[in-house]
């Protein structure tokens, strides 16, 4: 059987290994696999949500409200936006790929940083776009700007905080680059980790309200995945001038988020303490991590984020490191995939970073 031959070139996005998957394949207990792996909320989600969630398990066999008008006016309330100016996706990757199917094709170029969010590849092959990449590990908005000049690629991604390296652009610095790109061009800044960024250093804090006034080829994404801990609940969204949202509304699938997820994230944006608790707690135990690879004689990448990026050093393989705490039952991410000697790692709860520095310790 022949398939779209665009599909030749694309690799399956490799997601954390599910805790399932290491029962069955080790034979460990689930109360001793500790993952890790997804840069999931270790504190979970905020009791408020759960309570409110359960009372309307009963709505299941409703479609939800395909205007998403509870969740899309408490984000523009929140963000001092329109409503017009949201659109909601089933994790902010669903937007992502309304955006690149609806700006890009087979003859257009996507410039992305060289280590950044796989998805943004991926979805950039699924038209048979040219790729283009920085050279460098960091986001460096000069050669951003020298590609552009020269390419005049149809979107740029720039994942601020990035993932998977965790370091975070100067706002300043991002928007002065913003101002030198034309309109025809669509500038994607990803925010996923920002509520973690804004904590830490308040020069990295990047606000949306100010993206949507002043530029009409911009879009911020957000995600409930992190900070909010709603991984499984499948909630991001894009905030951008309302021209661009009327084009992108046009890939959006009908009732592509659940009522129990409508109803998850606006709630957990009404639970300001459990995410400053979450924050608060993630960086606390971050110190941790940075002792240890200082003992470990490690490098680590400065994190605006709620994971770290351990760089190996070049006689210790990241992914023999990965495969051998995977079968003592911790997952973290390997990140040789990426052209990296390193591995990921969620900062967890105190007791599960422990568990992480004695496993990680004896065998390095």
């Amino acid at each position: 059987m022949n398939f779209n031959s665009k599909m030749k070139d694309i690799k399956n996005y490799e997601a954390g290994k599910p805790i399932e998957l290491v029962v069955r394949e080790f034979g460990i207990e689930p109360k001793d696999i500790i993952k890790l792996a997804s840069n999931e909320n270790p504190n979970g989600c905020s009791p408020m949500v759960q309570e409110n969630v359960a009372k309307i398990v009963s709505k299941m066999a409703l479609y939800p409200d395909d205007s998403m008008m509870a969740l899309k006016s408490a984000l523009s309330k929140r963000f001092d936006v329109e409503d017009e100016n949201v659109i909601i996706g089933s994790g902010s990757d669903q937007v992502i790929e309304f955006i690149i199917h609806a700006k890009a094709n087979a003859d257009s170029k996507i410039l992305m940083n060289s280590i950044t969010f796989a998805m943004y590849e991926i979805y950039a092959k699924h038209v048979g776009a040219d790729i283009l990449r920085t050279s460098t590990q960091e986001h460096d908005l000069d050669e951003f700007y020298d590609i552009y000049k020269k390419e005049k690629p149809s979107i740029i991604f720039l994942c601020t905080p990035n993932n998977p390296t965790g370091d975070a652009i100067d706002a300043s610095k991002l928007f002065d680059f913003i101002k030198k790109i034309d309109n025809d061009t669509l500038v994607v800044v990803d925010g996923a980790y920002m509520e973690y960024a804004i904590a830490k250093d308040a020069s990295k804090e990047v606000k949306p309200k100010d993206l949507v006034e002043q530029f009409d080829n911009v879009i911020y994404l957000g995600t409930f995945s992190k900070a909010y801990g709603l991984g499984g609940m499948r909630v991001g969204y894009g905030l951008a001038d309302a021209k661009i949202i009327k084009e992108l509304y046009k890939l959006r699938p009908p009732f592509n988020i659940t009522t129990l997820s409508l109803e998850a994230a606006t709630i957990a944006l009404k639970d300001e303490e459990f995410v400053n608790k979450s924050i608060i707690d993630n960086f606390k135990e971050m110190k941790r991590y940075e002792e240890f690879a200082k003992e470990q004689k490690i490098d680590i990448i400065d994190s605006y984020t709620n994971f770290v990026t351990l760089c190996l050093n070049p006689d210790t393989k990241s992914s023999l490191i990965a495969d051998l705490l995977l079968k003592r039952g911790m997952i973290v991410r390997d990140l040789s995939g990426y052209g990296m000697n390193a591995i990921r790692v969620t900062v967890g709860t105190q007791e599960q970073n422990s568990r992480f520095f004695e496993l990680t310790s004896e065998i390095l």
